[in-house]
């Protein structure tokens, strides 16, 4: 899950918690859809942050500088 999906998770499951006004669809609780919705959500986005600065701070550590030696053209022998 990347950082706009659990974006937008987030955004429905608060449509369905706030906004909607029928609050069941035949033995389904919408209010409790938008809560696990907006959990799921969290629990994406913390996740996603997560690897995503672990993945940064892997990179920042790879990095090694080597000086670059610079090669002389081949002499003629003739």
């Amino acid at each position: 899950m990347r950082i706009g999906t659990a974006i937008f998770l987030i955004a429905l499951g608060a449509i369905l918690y706030y906004a909607v006004n029928r609050k069941n669809v035949e033995g389904v609780e919408i209010d409790t859809i938008g809560v696990i919705l907006m959990i799921v959500g969290v629990l994406g986005l913390i996740i996603s942050l997560i690897f995503e600065f672990a993945v940064r701070d892997r990179d920042r550590a790879v990095v090694e500088e080597h000086p670059v030696r610079e090669r002389r053209p081949p002499r003629d022998r003739y």
